[in-house]
């Protein structure tokens, strides 16, 4: 069973986010919370796996409790999904360095939604989608010149090579098919990737892409 705490300031919205996942045999919705300071005590209190997180909340807003929620131990299974707008894409770059393991939109269509929270779910970055691509793409645009962090000296050219292909939104399966490996090789190159860059999760290697200059603007497929 999928554990989900939703957070947004609109009961509206939380009433028809529980409504649409409640419906759902495998998810189970198991708090709710109206502003950030009350997401990381539910949070704290309920150990969700997954949180539907809104940005733009009163008191302490979705990137702080974001920020906390991923800095706790306790709650390192947690795995928090962005609940975001087009008008509010300067803050996807900050969700996802707080620790976000991806976003949504908000009127992303709700068989999209229930399959994102599974995705999440399951240790994977909700990335994928051609809308959330672009989103990535402007954010992207306003990252600074790329450094070469020395975490990059660490991975070999192969990690390398598949830290980009995740950082253009590619499953393990498109990137075996890219590499013409199987995807249990691709799964593990990426898993060790993640524990080298010490990654929180797939979202986190995209992050990392952008700033090290391993993939730029323009380089999505």
């Amino acid at each position: 069973m999928i554990r989900v705490l939703l957070v947004d300031d609109q009961v509206l919205v939380r009433a028809g986010f529980r409504a649409l996942l409640a419906a759902e045999p495998d998810i189970e919705v198991v708090g709710e919370a109206g502003d950030g300071a009350q997401a990381v005590r539910l949070a704290r209190q309920t150990s969700p796996d997954v949180v539907l997180m809104d940005i733009r909340m009163p008191g302490v807003d979705g990137l702080a409790a974001t920020r906390q929620i991923a800095a706790d131990p306790q709650l390192s299974g947690v795995r928090i999904v962005v609940l975001t707008t087009f008008e509010l894409d300067e803050y996807v770059g900050a969700a996802l360095r707080a620790g976000a393991a991806g976003f949504l939109v908000k009127n992303t269509q709700p068989a999209e939604l229930i399959q994102g929270v599974r995705v999440v779910a399951a240790g994977d970055g909700l990335l994928s989608p051609s809308v959330t691509r672009r989103v990535i793409e402007q954010f992207a645009a306003r990252t600074a010149a790329p450094a070469a962090p020395r975490r990059l000296a660490e991975l070999t050219d192969r990690e390398r090579e598949v830290v980009a292909l995740v950082g253009t939104g590619l499953s393990n399966d498109e990137i075996a098919a890219r590499l013409v490996v199987s995807p249990a090789t691709a799964k593990t190159h990426v898993s060790r990737a993640m524990v080298k860059l010490g990654a929180r999760d797939r979202a986190q290697l995209v992050v990392f892409a952008y700033e090290a200059g391993l993939v730029r603007p323009g380089w999505l497929p």
